[in-house]
């Protein structure tokens, strides 16, 4: 009972206050910081990783590594945005040892105008569990940096500057790759609702 009136709250507190609260001693704080962020920093491991043991192993390495570099947080950029640079930072380095090939294949020679954000594939969009459950496989089919751009864009609603802060890019860098990931999910989306129908006939 206690715990959950201490969550309630926490929950009406910012994340700099929870930031202050956590520097000056408050242990409880720091774990109000974990729960807020906990599932997305998650969902985000899961993008690079493929793997629900790895990821669960990142995320933690992240929030100790976030705990121990919590004093040099400037707060010149939201949270969320340091602790995404942390999980994008532990998660390359993860997969480096792991010998995982993380590079994204750009095999395309023309760029063409960046659609609008309205006609992408929102999560928060989707019509149905069903819709959302498509679109995630074909999330989890992208190679890491692909499927990492799409998750801070759309359900991390990051900006293209903080995707840029976060995973170490120029902003222009992340346009693009934003196009091109939200073109190969497009690819990969209809293939898949393609092989689902065949495999109903």
């Amino acid at each position: 009972m206690l715990s959950e009136r201490l969550y309630k709250m926490q929950s009406k507190l910012s994340d700099i206050e929870l930031i202050e609260q956590t520097l000056a001693g408050n242990q409880a704080a720091y774990a109000g910081l974990i729960k807020r962020h906990q599932r997305f920093v998650f969902t985000l491991a899961m993008r690079f990783s493929k793997n629900r043991e790895d990821a669960e192993e990142i995320a933690q390495d992240c929030f100790i590594k976030a705990y121990r570099s919590l004093s040099s947080f400037q707060r010149q950029s939201k949270f969320s945005t340091w602790l995404y640079s942390i999980v994008y930072t532990t998660a390359m380095t993860f997969l480096r040892k792991k010998r995982v090939d993380t590079d994204s294949i750009d095999d395309e020679n023309t760029y063409i105008q960046l659609e609008n954000h309205s006609s992408g594939f929102d999560v928060n969009s989707a019509e149905n569990k069903s819709r959302s459950y498509h679109l995630n496989q074909a999330i989890a089919q992208l190679l890491p940096d692909d499927a990492a751009i799409i998750t801070l864009f759309y359900m991390g609603e990051q900006s293209l500057e903080e995707i840029a802060q976060a995973m170490g890019m120029e902003a222009n860098t992340v346009k693009v790759k934003l196009f091109r990931a939200r073109q190969r999910l497009k690819e990969k989306l209809e293939r898949n609702l393609k092989n689902e129908v065949k495999e109903l006939i």
